[in-house]
């Protein structure tokens, strides 16, 4: 074997181990839920991307006026919640009229979680969870809950601040 073999059969390797990895810590966790990029993904049980209504409306409202206007408060379920992955955050409902934000950013190893459902928001990397009432870690391998992000309510608009 010469030296070019070796080093292609390793390149080749190498990649193929990487393509693995990236699709791993992709944004879909192999029950249909997905976020896209843009389109911000609401949950009471996880959306399906065969249905156009699959993700929250608030595709229209995410985008609207002002610069930092995130969603109606109609947009996010009560009892769930949807993450805005262009701005990495996950505003969720926990209860009526209670609206909280966090970090959309796993503690473990720095994926983006990819759904909220039963009153936890999910990792697909390695399956932690977090309580959407406060973030903290409903189920490991996290240690540390996701970190608050500032929201405003005013009216029926939730911006970010």
């Amino acid at each position: 074997m010469t030296d070019s073999s070796t080093r292609r059969t390793v390149l080749t390797t190498g990649t193929a181990a990487l393509a693995v990895a990236c699709v791993g810590c992709g944004n879909n966790n192999g029950n249909g839920s997905s976020t896209t990029s843009g389109t911000p993904t609401s949950s009471g049980t996880p959306a399906s991307p065969a249905s156009p209504t699959a993700g929250a409306s608030a595709s229209g409202s995410a985008s609207s006026a002002a610069g930092n206007a995130l969603a109606q408060t109609s947009d996010i379920p009560e009892g769930g919640g949807t993450i805005f992955k262009d701005h990495k955050i996950v505003v969720t409902q926990p209860t009526k009229g209670e609206f909280k934000a966090f970090s959309a950013i796993c503690t473990h190893e720095g994926c983006t979680v990819s759904q909220v459902v039963d009153g936890t928001i999910d990792c697909p990397c390695h399956g932690s969870k977090f309580h959407i009432a406060d973030g903290s870690v409903a189920h490991g391998p996290a240690t540390r809950p996701l970190p608050a992000e500032s929201i405003t309510v005013s009216g029926n608009s939730i911006t970010m601040g």
